[in-house]
This record gives C-alpha cells, structure tokens and sequence, in this order.
C-alpha cells in the first residue's frame, strides 16, 4: 500500500483529494496548518481502513519543508506519492499590497513547493518510483492585475514542473502539473476575489476538480487542466496578442456589486 503526502489538506481540493486516494487504498500523510481541522480530517478517513498521519504545519515558514522530510525520514513512513497542493493568493494593486502578503505567496507557492520536490525527489529515483503532482492554476497561463503575484508564481510552478518530468523521463518518476480554474474552496475567500467577475461567471466544485486530478497523477500526466472550459481559456491565451490577453484578465478579476 502506497503512502501520499499531501500539503493544505485540511479543505478545498487538498481534502477532496486526500478523500479519492483514502478510498483507493493509499495511506496519507496530511499537512496544514490548522491541527483541528485535520483531525477531523483524519476522524473521517476512518471508515476506509487506511492509515492516516497528521502534522499541523505552516509551510509558508522557509524552514519548514526540511522539518517536515526529516519528520517522515526518522519515523516514517517513506511517500510515494507528493501532493504540492498548498499555496495561497491576495487580491490587490501591486503597489498597495503589504509585502508579508507578496514574499508570503512566494515562499509558499514556489519556495517551498520546490524546497518539497527536491527533498523527496532523489528516493523515488533510487527506488524508480513515484509521482509527484505540482498544483498550479489556469492563472499561471496569463499575467493577473490584482493578483500579479500569484498568477506570476502559478507560472512558475508550471515551467519548472515541466522541465523536471522531462529530465525524469525513463525514471520510473512522473511529474504532473495539475491546473485547476476557478473553484468553489476557502481559498477564494482568503484571497478576496469570491466577489469577482470570475466567480460570477461560474466556478467547478473541488470534488470534480479534484478527481480530474486524482486521474492526471495516477495517469502520469505532464501537464492537465481541469476542465473542457478552462481548457479553451489557455488556448485562446496563446493567439491573442498580450495586451488584450492582459486587459481580459483584469477585467475578471475586477470585483462588482
């Protein structure tokens, strides 16, 4: 039975997914940072005969990936499976936006998903097995007024998730960048862009983004986005000239009454 660490785990996709590889038969490892939350988490699991190991845990703190590897390195158990699922956004002017907010996104959504991929990365090569799942967003397709910061850290995630399952390739190893859209989770809210035009014009349950996921990873994926609309938003990204493609985005992420 294999074991799958997944990070913001306690809700949203992060919980949806843990839900899908609990009922296949995998044990978990789940990361957030609120413990009570978790343990609820893992009181529900019960039911499907896995086990279930929590650990509160604030990733966005820069040490915090290498306490969590040397936590499962001394009592184990080893991880299969790497769920990068944890990361957070803010809504605002660039210029106005507290720096806490800009270097916090950045520490989490990059900083510490990379940290995470490189420290369990060299067992499952030695072994010639594992899968690894980075968790970007549509956003990472296009620059984002209001949220330049996250929509800049989802690109990332993207371009370097791309690269290492090339450099993977014959591994045994397989790396999938997962891409939802707009989804109905306690992170719109944290990031304040549920009043937004995005959310207005509608948004996927984290239960179907979720098992789009489950699928992408469990299939070795490279890249997968949730979604047949999402799917023609990043196409029609890619012919139409930057500045339109730009003014689009703000347009969406503008809040209305």
């Amino acid at each position: 039975m294999s074991t799958v660490l997944i990070t913001g785990a306690s809700g949203g996709i992060g919980y949806e997914l843990a839900k899908l590889f609990a009922r296949n038969h995998h044990n978990l490892v789940l990361v957030a940072r609120s413990g009570d939350k978790l343990t609820e988490v893992a009181a529900e699991f019960e039911t499907f005969a896995v086990s279930v190991r929590t650990i509160p845990l604030d990733l966005a703190q820069p040490l915090a990936p290498k306490f969590l590897f040397d936590q499962l390195e001394s009592s184990g158990p080893g991880i299969d499976i790497l769920i990068n699922n944890a990361g957070f956004g803010a809504y605002g002017e660039f210029a106005r936006m507290p720096i806490e907010e800009i270097l916090g996104q950045i520490q989490l959504n990059i900083a510490a998903l990379t940290d995470l991929t490189r420290l369990f990365l060299p067992a499952m090569i030695a072994r010639h097995s594992g899968r690894i799942m980075n968790v970007a967003s549509i956003a990472g397709f296009q620059p984002g007024p209001l949220m330049a910061v996250y929509y800049a850290t989802k690109a990332y995630v993207i371009s370097f998730s791309e690269a290492i399952a090339n450099e993977l390739q014959n591994s045994g190893v397989t790396v999938t960048c997962f891409c939802p859209g707009t989804t109905y989770t306690g992170f719109s809210k944290r990031a304040g862009v549920d009043k937004s035009r995005m959310f207005k014009m509608g948004a996927m349950g984290a239960d179907k983004v979720a098992l789009d996921g489950y699928r992408a990873v469990m299939e070795g994926r490279t890249l997968a986005i949730s979604g047949a609309h999402n799917w023609m938003v990043v196409q029609s990204t890619r012919f139409a000239p930057r500045k339109i493609v730009t003014a689009i985005s703000r347009w969406v992420a503008e809040k209305t009454d």
